[in-house]
């Protein structure tokens, strides 16, 4: 019976991890390169593993053919995520000292799912080709890896639509903007890599070697903040560097269905026109400059320049989700940490790589707000909630307020969750914050300046599922505990 339901799903998750495997070739160059025959074992073994795997998986479901529908889409975008992970794990197991499987799991799910909170420390010494894999990994799971086999994979052409809108992140995700979503998948990867070429170009023509210039491109686009470097920009300390990171943030935030449709229509209007957009650079330039002022005033910077530099690197990287840092930012005058937390929260655009509620959901909130106010002073105004020059449809504002309800339940949720692991309040509320929103470091002893390795086995679990909600925006990994989605 389960097979009948749910062997299209798996015939399709056993394609995607076929093709999965061949990422182990990215590391697996890079050991070759270095002549070390140990980690080649490794890089090999793993390639081997799991596309054998998803062949076996094939060979047992390949019966099971029709047209994928809701349900099966919400069941396969779940199972590739915690399944690959679980892949990708393993071979942490062979490279890195003294690792445990939670760890494992939790490093390579905050790899896939772009949060960038790690639990590893001595990254500076890990095999360069470990390091490679954990920042390729966000590189890939930065649009998501369904989109990408969508893309990639016709005969994934039938279900498309279902596993587009599963993974997709942003509440109008049933825009589409060419007539088959594999030719928009495609569209949206062309320049995913496009702007990944010119940052990998950018960091190297700043000072980075070619080796951390890879690295970093892949978690700048994919706004997940992963290092080789426990000081992560720290560790240059260049005015160059970080401003290639501040630009190449700063455009990943942005939707990339945007970018789509200014190459289509070789005009700007579709970004300058955008209201989320707009939104999106007042918040960060009015977050820069108070900021810096912050900095300033309490002296933690004696010049404005510095100050303003600083600002702008951590209030870009922590907006957008990234969750680079170039100093200890724990340390500043209170305010400014939890409100770097609070703007990862929701500056990202809808359709980009970052974390978060999306900006767009924050501007239909405040616009209903408004709206109820106007309806107390005259209650039979007819008062829409419009967004672009078009009126939201009341389905949206319904969604949009059952996310925000979800999603305030589960950040408190699983913050009693923590709590009654033994953690204290702040190390509780920002770690579960900081994953849930896909943001990477956050505050206690979670901080930038350390990381998520003191933790317990039950507490990288739970932020394990914490980053998966965030990455899949909730509903599409909640609805998988409803008593209707198990029904026939």
């Amino acid at each position: 019976m389960m097979m009948h339901l749910f062997g299209p799903a798996l015939a399709l998750l056993s394609r995607i991890m076929m093709a999965f495997a061949f990422a182990n070739l990215v590391p697996l160059g890079w050991a070759w390169f270095e002549d070390d025959e140990a980690l080649r074992a490794v890089w090999g073994a793993s390639f081997g593993f799991t596309f054998g795997s998803g062949w076996l998986l094939w060979l047992l479901t390949r019966a099971h053919n029709r047209e994928l529908m809701a349900r099966d889409g919400f069941l396969l975008v779940n199972l590739v995520w915690l399944v690959l992970t679980a892949y990708s794990a393993l071979p942490l197991m062979f490279t890195v000292p003294d690792i445990t499987w939670s760890k494992a799991f939790f490093e390579t799910m905050s790899a896939l799912t772009a949060t960038g909170a790690t639990a590893l420390s001595g990254l500076d010494h890990l095999p360069v080709s470990v390091n490679i894999w954990r920042c390729f990994l966000q590189l890939i799971g930065g649009l998501g890896i369904v989109l990408l086999v969508v893309a990639i994979l016709p005969l994934l052409g039938l279900g498309g639509v279902q596993l587009y809108k599963a993974e997709t992140p942003g509440p109008m995700k049933d825009a589409k903007f060419t007539p088959r979503i594999s030719e928009t998948a495609r569209g949206l990867w062309g320049v995913y890599f496009l702007f990944s070429a010119a940052c990998l170009l950018a960091y190297r023509w700043a000072g980075m070697s070619w080796a951390d210039a890879f690295m970093h491109m892949c978690t700048t686009m994919g706004l997940g903040g992963f290092s080789s470097h426990d000081a992560s920009f720290g560790y240059w300390n260049s005015a160059q560097i970080e401003t290639v990171a501040i630009v190449f943030m700063t455009l990943a935030g942005i939707s990339f269905l945007r970018y789509f449709v200014v190459l289509r229509s070789l005009s700007l209007r579709p970004i300058t026109g955008d209201r989320e957009i707009r939104s999106y650079f007042f918040v960060l330039a009015g977050s820069i400059a108070l900021v810096t002022l912050m900095l300033a005033w309490h002296r933690v910077e004696e010049d404005w320049l510095v100050a303003l530099r600083t600002s702008a690197f951590h209030v870009l990287s922590l907006a957008t989700t990234t969750g680079y840092a170039s100093a200890d930012y724990a340390q500043w005058p209170v305010f400014v940490p939890v409100y770097l937390m609070f703007l990862g929260c929701f500056v990202s655009c809808a359709g980009s790589t970052g974390g978060g509620i999306k900006m767009v959901r924050m501007v239909l909130l405040i616009k209903q707000a408004r709206r109820e106010l106007v309806r107390i002073i005259h209650p039979r105004v007819v008062n829409p909630v419009t967004m672009g020059g078009q009126t939201i449809a009341p389905s949206t504002m319904t969604t949009v307020l059952g996310f925000m309800l979800i999603y305030g339940a589960a950040t408190m949720g699983l913050t009693f969750l923590m709590l009654l692991s033994g953690l204290d309040i702040v190390t509780a509320f920002s770690s579960v914050v900081a994953t849930v929103n896909n943001i990477g470091p956050g505050l206690g002893e979670v901080g930038p300046s350390s990381n998520y390795g003191s933790l317990n086995a039950f507490q990288l679990s739970v932020l394990s599922f914490a980053m998966l909600l965030g990455r899949l925006e909730l509903l599409t990994v909640l609805v998988l505990f409803t008593g209707h989605f198990w029904r026939r």
